[in-house]
């Protein structure tokens, strides 16, 4: 009998394992197969029309950020819950987890560590989604351009909807890239969401081409 090639990255919570359940039967647990949905996700249509309008103002007015920080350009991040910035002003605000939030900011440089980290958060936050890139390494690297281990181009790994460049950008310019990321959902084109789930087998051929540990679902949903 050929014998079954163990992945060596997976993690031993992620095994399949025989469990007794209550009645004294024994049942075969598959944790990557049974935890998660194994239906590809499918595009939310995009509607149009007065209400649709009213909705994507509410949307835009409405921004709740991942507070995730990827990278140095973190540290410009914290400024802005400050008087003198006061991103609640425009709506902006900070939670703590992916299923709260609908808007993700790579923070500068993205290592192949925490891309992996990054897709599973993007994945799990509820549509429709936005990220920014912040930072020049988020558009070609940056100063790390030719670095073994971190990324040059975010846009092949996730869906970027704005940009704002800049090595670090100010507190001001994370303002303005909000601004910019408001305009984009109030005129309806904040829709890149839709676009990694239709190019979804294109996503994760270039993620799986540098995380060679894989050993999570094919989409973390």
């Amino acid at each position: 009998m050929e014998e079954v090639k163990k992945d060596k990255f997976l993690k031993p919570e992620y095994e399949v394992r025989e469990v007794e359940a209550p009645d004294g039967s024994i049942i075969k647990v598959d944790p990557l197969n049974d935890y998660y949905s194994q239906e590809k996700p499918e595009p939310y249509k995009v509607k149009e029309g007065p209400v649709e309008k009213f909705l994507n103002w509410a949307r835009a007015e409405s921004l709740w950020v991942l507070g995730f920080g990827t990278g140095c350009g973190s540290i410009e991040i914290p400024p802005l819950v400050t008087p003198r910035f006061d991103m609640y002003r425009f709506g902006v605000q900070m939670r703590a987890t992916p299923r709260q939030s609908n808007v993700f900011i790579i923070s500068g440089y993205l290592s192949v560590k925490t891309l992996k980290r990054a897709i599973r958060a993007y994945e799990q936050m509820p549509s429709p989604k936005y990220v920014i890139g912040l930072g020049s390494c988020t558009i070609n690297g940056g100063m790390y351009y030719d670095s073994y281990n971190t990324i040059n181009r975010l846009d092949h790994y996730l869906p970027v909807d704005a940009y704002i460049a800049g090595c670090m950008p100010r507190p001001e310019a994370l303002l303005a890239g909000f601004g910019e990321l408001k305009k984009l959902i109030k005129e309806g084109k904040g829709h890149k969401a839709n676009e990694y789930v239709e190019n979804l087998d294109w996503y994760k051929a270039n993620q799986r081409k540098i995380i060679k540990d894989w050993n999570m679902p094919d989409y973390n949903w």
